[in-house]
């Protein structure tokens, strides 16, 4: 019964391929098989429609055929969108000289198969998603000229039999995931003339055989295979130890590139053996020690230099200078130092030109306005002095100056104005003085200008208004007064500007109402005054700070338009009425500070729908009212303050919904009613500050539990009243306590001397008593004065405070609350004979003053 199954299937299968192979050809011609190769290819972008049977195959797209149109000559599908699989059926097309699947989508392995193409000259399936290893067949194509199989998911190691491709110019295996080592092998490609192995996660060092070529003497002969490589690049890799002497026997090279790997040592590399090199680039390495002095030599090609980012030092390499053909030189974050030589000018084709983060000191050559072609200047972050040369003025190509990060002085140069081209200009943090140039309009390409924190005074320029393609304008921390000018409504390109801690004047100009692409505002701490209005024009606001300044009238509406805003800063100011309902559809809000102000209302319905919100300030500025519950809703809140102000009524359970809240602050209010037990679920509290309200009950012990709290709890001044609850001795983080001025009763919690990380401790004027914790012995005796039956260091022993004649003492403290002296008064019991002198001076040393009388009683 079995075998007539199978003689069913066989049968089945026979007449199945009768029925497929004429629609697909005869299968032993190249059209039969780039059909099947068609079948495993997903083409969704119908690239292969015209792969019809019916038709010449040497008509389809990509197919080039051989002059007797019956072999597939050459198959080019780069950039077709295909999905799919690489077919193992292209080792059918035995006449295959090129074949080119790079820029697509496909996956899966490279197929060994590939390895039968005996023809094959180039090999291109570069950016695809080809996953698993470098087939070992591959070293089969003795015919390879151009292998490129890089940006691909491919791992492993780099097979070594590429190494008997020695026909091969071209080597590309970049941007993919191969490990190890470069195989020594790789040193039989004598006719090599392009490597680029950039990142990948190889290990090792880099192999001598890469450089070993055209030597002689005792280098052996075997070893000279790489005589024709121009290009070599090992970028992005994980590559060790230093560069093999050998790499300067490369003498065809051109491009040189080992940036970002792990070498270290010297660069020893010498010009005068590789005279064609045009482009070196060593960044972000460890390399150490100064640069070469003969990397230059006159007449050299070298048009590239690029040593970032590594540990090398000395001063300037003065025979740079001899690069004439240099255009792009990085010497960025060294510890390169001493002045930079008069002779950079000597540079002429230099565009670009990055010496930042070093340590360079001295001033900026006046010859560098020689350096006619210059794009780029950075030299921020060294300890340059002096002024700007007024003949970078000359520099007509130059883009980007960038020399903040200095010690420089003086004033900027009218002659700056010159430089057409300017489109970013960064001087923050240097000395500069004096006013802005008036000139400064005339640079009609600036994007970026950025003098924060110097000395500038004088009004900002108006002409500054016509530099049109203005971006980001960052003129704070300096000195600077007059009002903002009116032309700056011309800044239609602009997205941040900066001002604050300067000392502008004067209303704002309406003209900046049509600021349609202010994001970024900050105009804080400064004297400007009148409405606000003018900066709400723009719906894109996402930061506006305008704190400490002297505006006035009601906050605008229309800034509920900004539907980004994460950062509304308006405290310190005389802004008057409502708080805008139309703020609750601020979904982006995370924090929002009004304090200071002078306005009025509640809260309930504005603050309802800002569930983003992470840090609400608001003292200072509300009428009566009761707490907030909707504060709930406002979920991701990691600050709340709402101190000072006149809020009445109990603190809502709700403030246990704040589960990120950090900081609390409700202290002087007139809050009453006991502590919510839900605050145990803030569990990220690290600061609590409830002092000076009207709160009643005991202690919820449930506050022990608040483990993060470190920066202060504070209580002190309402009505609590019961024990101080054995958890507090929890908080082992806990730096400051105050729970003075309450009804408190009962012994301090021997649980409270655990409190290691307490160094400031209140617990006067309540009605504690017995024997403190001995830890307690190095707080002040201001820190129990006003529990009489308390006992103890620092005060009297236990023992002392029942066995002896005593002495009450009245003694007051003026302590200052809002502007007035209040007088606090404690009655102490002292020794008449052993104690009253030393309490009179330790009285005086606590600032207690005695005030009435020594009164003589006897227990």
């Amino acid at each position: 019964m079995g075998t007539l199954h199978f003689c069913h299937l066989m049968l089945f299968l026979t007449l199945l391929t009768t029925f497929f192979d004429p629609i697909l050809g005869d299968n032993s011609s190249d059209s039969y098989w780039l059909l099947r190769i068609k079948t495993e290819f997903v083409d969704p972008f119908g690239a292969l429609n015209n792969w019809l049977q019916e038709t010449s195959m040497c008509t389809w797209y990509g197919v080039t055929c051989t002059d007797d149109k019956n072999h597939v000559l050459s198959l080019n599908l780069s950039g077709s969108g295909l999905n799919g699989l690489i077919s193992p059926e292209f080792s059918k097309l035995t006449f295959l000289e090129r074949v080119d699947l790079s820029q697509n989508y496909l996956t899966g392995p490279i197929p060994p198969d590939i390895g039968k193409l005996q023809n094959l000259k180039e090999l291109l399936l570069f950016s695809n998603s080809l996953t698993g290893v470098i087939p070992p067949e591959i070293g089969l194509l003795k015919k390879l000229q151009v292998l490129r199989i890089g940006d691909n998911l491919l791992t492993g190691r780099i097979a070594p039999a590429i190494g008997n491709l020695t026909e091969l110019t071209v080597l590309g295996l970049a941007y993919c995931q191969f490990s190890g080592s470069v195989p020594k092998e790789i040193g039989n490609l004598k006719n090599l003339k392009f490597l680029d192995l950039q990142q990948n996660s190889i290990g090792g060092v880099i192999p001598e055989e890469i450089g070993n070529n055209s030597l002689s003497g005792s280098i052996p002969v075997e070893l000279s295979r790489l005589s024709n490589l121009q290009y070599l690049n090992l970028q992005g890799n994980e590559l060790g130890g230093e560069i093999p002497m050998e790499l300067n026997n490369l003498v065809e090279l051109a491009t040189l590139d080992l940036s970002r790997n792990n070498l270290s040592g010297p660069i020893n590399l010498f010009n005068t053996k590789l005279k064609n090199l045009e482009v070196l680039v060593l960044s972000e390495n460890f390399f150490t020690g100064s640069i070469p002095e003969n990397l230059c030599i006159r007449n050299s090609n070298l048009r590239q230099l690029f040593l970032a980012d590594n540990d090398l030092s000395g001063d300037f390499p003065v025979d740079i200078l001899n690069c004439l053909s240099l255009q792009q030189l990085d010497l960025s974050g060294n510890n390169i130092g001493g002045s930079l030589p008069a002779g950079l000018g000597k540079l002429e084709s230099l565009t670009d030109l990055l010496l930042n983060n070093n340590s360079f000191t001295g001033i900026i050559p006046p010859e560098i306005g020689n350096m006619s072609n210059l794009e780029s200047l950075f030299l921020f972050g060294n300890m340059i002095t002096g002024g700007i040369p007024a003949d970078i003025g000359k520099l007509q190509k130059l883009r980007t100056l960038y020399i903040y990060d200095n010690q420089m002085s003086g004033t900027i140069p009218r002659e700056l104005t010159n430089c057409s081209s300017l489109a970013e200009v960064d001087f923050f943090g240097n000395h500069f003085s004096g006013a802005i140039p008036p000139t400064i309009g005339k640079l009609k390409n600036l994007v970026l200008l950025q003098l924060r924190q110097n000395e500038l005074s004088g009004p900002i320029p108006s002409s500054l208004g016509y530099c049109r393609k203005l971006q980001r304008l960052v003129l704070a921390d300096n000195k600077l007064s007059g009002s903002v000018p009116s032309t700056f409504g011309f800044l239609s390109d602009l997205f941040l500007i900066t001002l604050y801690n300067n000392s502008l004047s004067g209303q704002l100009p309406e003209s900046l109402f049509h600021l349609k692409n202010l994001s970024i505002v900050n105009f804080s701490h400064n004297r400007l005054s009148g409405s606000i209005v003018p900066l709400t024009g723009s719906n894109s606001l996402t930061v506006l700070d305008l704190t400490n300044n002297s505006f006035s009238n009601n906050i605008p509406s229309q800034l509920a338009m900004s539907r980004n805003l994460t950062r509304l800063r308006l405290a310190h100011n005389s802004l008057t009425g409502n708080i805008p309902s139309e703020f609750s559809q601020l979904k982006e809000l995370h924090f929002l500070d009004l304090s200071f102000n002078n306005l009025t209302g509640e809260l309930e319905t504005e603050l309802s729908g800002l569930t983003s919100l992470a840090t609400l300030c608001l003292a200072i500025i509300i009428s009566p009212g009761r707490f907030p519950h909707e504060l709930g809703n406002c979920s991701r809140l990691l600050k709340l303050s709402l101190h000072s102000n006149r809020l009445s009524g109990p603190i809502p359970p709700e403030i246990g919904n704040l589960n990120f809240l950090n900081v609390l602050n409700l202290q002087k209010n007139n809050l009453s009613g006991s502590i919510p037990s839900t605050v145990q679920q803030c569990k990220k509290l690290y600061e609590l500050r409830l002092s000076e309200n009207g709160l009643t009950g005991p202690i919820p012990p449930e506050i022990g539990t608040l483990s993060e709290l470190q920066v202060v709890l504070d209580l002190s001044f309402n009505r609590l009243s019961g024990e101080i609850p054995s958890s507090v001795g929890n908080l082992v983080k806990l730096e400051r306590l105050n729970l003075s001025f309450n009804q408190l009763e009962g012994k301090v919690p021997a649980s409270l001397g655990k409190l290691s990380s307490l160094h400031r401790l209140n617990l006067s004027s309540n009605h504690l008593q017995g024997q403190l914790p001995p830890t307690f012995s190095g707080f002040p005796l201001s820190s129990f004065l006003g529990n009489d039956k308390l006992c103890g260091p620092p005060l009297l022993s236990c023992s002392e405070s029942s066995g002896h004649e005593k002495m009450a003492v009245r003694i007051s403290s003026c302590w200052n609350h809002s502007g007035h002296c209040v007088h606090l008064h404690f009655d102490m019991l002292v020794s008449a004979v052993h104690h009253g002198e030393d309490m009179v001076e330790l009285a005086k040393s606590g600032r207690f003053l005695l005030r009435e009388r020594w009164i003589r009683s006897q227990k």
